[in-house]
């Protein structure tokens, strides 16, 4: 569920009243005059909160002859409300490490068996898991010389000027001076 529906949907339930209505559907169908009758509000207090609610696609109408009918949507609800919890148990792949199965897989189709790197991937994604993969073995706060540096790359893949360009785009080093050095974990762009 993208984020932004997911977050229309908690500020649609964030009113009593609202949280009322749903309910009071929950128990079947009503039309507006019922919903204000049973809440105490009136018809144009109750049509404004139900077009929230419908917004989000909670609640749908049907008419009866002159009557329209309001229903709770529950497959809705139920999907709705519990997507914030399957959030929290599988991260979302945009802005956070990918899953680990994702991550090896990656690194089998790139990497020959004795460690050498086939070559760079086209997909940010996956080029991106590569060069983590690739610097797993150098430690944070120490300064590599460039030739140093290059020597290191050699052993995974012949263009170490490629790939030591690509780690600092990607934030995974620091030059300056002809050292390099890792960035903190959290300034890698990984995804």
């Amino acid at each position: 569920m993208q984020l932004d529906r997911l977050v229309q949907f908690h500020k649609a339930l964030a009113d009593p009243t609202r949280i009322r209505i749903i309910s009071l559907l929950a128990k079947g169908p009503l039309h507006g005059q019922a919903l204000a009758g049973k809440l105490g509000l009136t018809p144009p207090t109750i049509t404004h909160h139900v077009s929230k609610l419908r917004e989000v696609g909670l609640v749908f109408e049907r008419r009866d002859k002159n009557t329209l009918y309001f229903h709770l949507d529950v497959k809705t609800l139920q999907r709705k409300a519990s997507a914030i919890t399957e959030m929290a148990r599988e991260p979302e792949r945009e802005g956070r490490e990918p899953m680990e199965k994702d991550r090896l897989e990656v690194i089998r189709n790139f990497f020959t068996a004795d460690g050498k790197l086939k070559h760079l991937p086209a997909k940010h994604k996956k080029k991106l898991i590569v060069l983590q993969h690739l610097i797993k073995d150098l430690k944070m706060g120490v300064k590599y010389p460039e030739q140093e540096l290059n020597e290191y790359i050699k052993k995974f893949h012949e263009d170490y000027a490629t790939i030591r360009r690509e780690l600092v785009v990607h934030h995974f080093m620091y030059r300056e001076n002809g050292l390099y050095e890792l960035n903190p974990s959290d300034l890698w762009k990984i995804v």
